[in-house]
């Protein structure tokens, strides 16, 4: 349904601009590519003046394409490189969840306890990096 609607809203009218553009413009115009004598028929092409311009038109459509295209390898390459990764910290997680699922006992998680400098035992908690969490007063 939303194709049709956009075929009568851009397209059919970009259709109807084409073809009076196309009729206004069918005179024939000589496309040389002698660059000495443009007069020489041997070395250049009659056509119609709409059908070289829409023609340009494409060409250049299709070299900006491509130029864009070549443009964002950096970032194709980017999110290819990061989706990788992604994959393999997905696959690590799964990893540690059946490896905590298969030590636990009772459905709860079995946690080594540590000494502290007292000798009593102690719990490890939740750890966010190496020396705690980072930026601890950054409010979002």
């Amino acid at each position: 349904m939303l194709r049709k609607i956009v075929n009568v809203i851009v397209i059919l009218p970009l259709a109807i601009v084409l073809v009076i553009f196309a009729v206004a413009n069918r005179h024939l115009v000589i496309l040389s590519f002698d660059p000495f004598d443009s007069s020489d028929p041997a070395l250049g092409v009659t056509l119609p003046l709409f059908f070289l311009i829409i023609a340009f038109t494409n060409i250049g459509v299709i070299v900006g394409a491509i130029a864009t295209w070549f443009g964002q390898r950096r970032w194709r390459r980017a999110a290819r490189i990061h989706e990788d990764e992604a994959r393999k910290a997905r696959a690590q997680l799964a990893d540690l969840r059946d490896h905590s699922q298969s030590t636990s006992r009772f459905g709860e998680e079995q946690v080594p306890a540590s000494a502290n400098n007292n000798g009593m035992a102690v719990v490890p908690g939740p750890q966010y990096g190496a020396i705690g969490r980072d930026k601890p007063s950054l409010t979002l």
